[in-house]
This record gives structure tokens, C-alpha cells and sequence, in this order.
């Protein structure tokens, strides 16, 4: 459905906004957000250190004789809502978490081959989920919506393929396997759809900015939902238009 054309056409999109003179430096940031991942992940303790803010370190110190376990709770809401850590990488923590989120649809397009209405389950309860986690983690944060939670983008890819599969469930009665986005000679499709979503994400265009203005976590989780509508309108006009073109 997305060709090479299309791929290099939103490419070209993705050059044009970055800019190619800045390459330099986002390769200096991804080896820096790289380093800053593997470190993250040695040492738990660390991570609890320097994700939980001094407001919320002193009143877990406070309470430590009534709620043992409420520093490691708290360590637990912000380790998920920033991807298992790979929000803290410092260079686009958005667009690893949405790599992340590809693994999240490779996982659903297994289980859907095992059992659709559990593959559903899990796709609409991780949404869910991600409302509360995200609304705590930044009370947690003391931020707004920071750039360290990337749950958001994880739960939002597999719904930028969710027109497509729908598509295909009613043209040929069958779910996509997971060779048809990730094979060897299918992993572009993947690609373009993973490029598109980082594109609308980043833009926002009506209504997905004003969707962050929505209360509590709402307002985290949705524009991205919504971003992921985009693609899916995208994709499907691109299949469409080709199809007419073709005849």
C-alpha cells in the first residue's frame, strides 16, 4: 500500500523540517542519549534518584515509616510512563518511545493470530492505563505533559495501523501476520507509517494541539491518538489514489 515514492516523499518531509544542516548535531545527541539509556538502566537506584523530583524525595522520606513501599510505587508510575526508562534519553525521547511503540504492535500482531478479542483487549486497556499512568506520573514530575513521558507515543502507533488492518480484515477475512508490516521485504511499510506518525506528532495540526488542553492525562495521551488518526486518513488515501490511478 505505501511504495518507495511515498516513503521517500515523507523523507524528503522529514529532511526539509530538520533541516540537513543540523545532522551533526542530532548524531551527537543520539550517541549522548544512547550513553545516557545504557546508564539510566544499570542502576535502579540511580533512576529512582533522578526521576523523582526533590518535592516528591522528601515526602516519601517523610512518610517512609507509614508507606514502605510508596517510593518504589511512585519509581514504578514514572519507570512506565517513560517507556522503561527510554524517555530520560535527553535527544527526542518522543521518537524512541514511538520506536518502542512498533515493538508494542508487533507484540498485538502476535497475540491477534493467537486470539483477536485478547488482541483487542490489550489494545484498547493499554490506551486506558495510559491515561492514569501518564496523569500521575506528572504530578509525580511536578511537570506538565514533560517530554520524558513517552507512553503516550507507545500506545499510540499501533492505532496509526489500525484503518489498515481493518481494511484488509474486511477485504480479505484475515488479520495481517506480523511479517506483513515487518518482513524482510514489508519492514518499509512499518517505516512509512512509523515516519508519518512522528511527522503529525510533531506538527499537530487541528485538532491534536488543541487536545492537550484536555484535563488530567486526557490531555497527554489524546493528541497523540489523534496525530495517529492523521496517519491513518494518510495511508489510506495513499492506497486509494493509487488504486485509482492503477485502475
Amino acid at each position: 500500500m505505501l511504495g518507495w515514492p511515498e516513503i521517500l516523499y515523507i523523507i524528503v518531509v522529514v529532511l526539509i523540517l530538520f533541516g540537513a544542516k543540523k545532522w551533526p548535531d542530532l548524531w551527537r545527541g543520539l550517541r549522548s542519549g544512547i550513553d545516557e539509556f545504557r546508564k539510566a538502566t544499570k542502576d535502579v537506584q540511580e533512576d529512582l534518584q533522578k526521576a523523582i523530583d526533590g518535592k516528591l524525595k522528601t515526602a516519601a522520606e517523610e512518610n517512609m515509616h507509614q508507606k514502605p513501599n510508596s517510593v518504589f510505587v511512585h519509581w514504578l508510575v514514572i519507570w512506565l510512563a517513560q517507556g522503561f526508562g527510554i524517555g530520560r534519553i535527553p535527544w527526542a525521547p518522543g521518537t524512541f518511545g514511538s520506536l518502542l511503540g512498533l515493538g508494542w504492535f508487533a507484540a498485538l500482531l502476535l497475540i491477534v493470530q493467537l486470539s483477536p478479542v485478547s488482541a483487542g483487549v490489550l489494545f484498547l486497556a493499554a490506551i486506558l492505563a495510559s491515561v492514569w499512568t501518564c496523569e500521575a506520573a506528572e504530578i509525580l514530575l511536578g511537570e506538565k505533559d514533560p517530554g520524558s513521558i513517552v507512553l503516550d507515543e507507545i500506545v499510540a502507533l499501533p492505532t496509526c495501523f489500525l484503518g489498515w488492518i481493518i481494511y484488509l480484515r474486511l477485504q480479505l477475512g484475515a488479520l495481517p501476520s506480523l511479517d506483513f508490516f515487518f518482513g524482510s521485504a514489508t519492514w518499509f511499510l512499518a517505516l512509512g507509517v512509523f515516519l508519518a506518525f512522528r511527522f503529525f506528532d510533531i506538527a499537530k495540526p487541528w485538532p491534536v494541539r488543541q487536545s492537550q488542553s484536555l484535563p488530567q492525562g486526557w490531555g497527554v495521551v489524546a493528541d497523540d491518538q489523534l496525530a495517529a488518526v492523521y496517519v491513518n486518513v494518510v495511508v489510506l488515501a495513499v492506497h486509494f489514489a493509487r488504486q485509482a490511478i492503477t485502475g
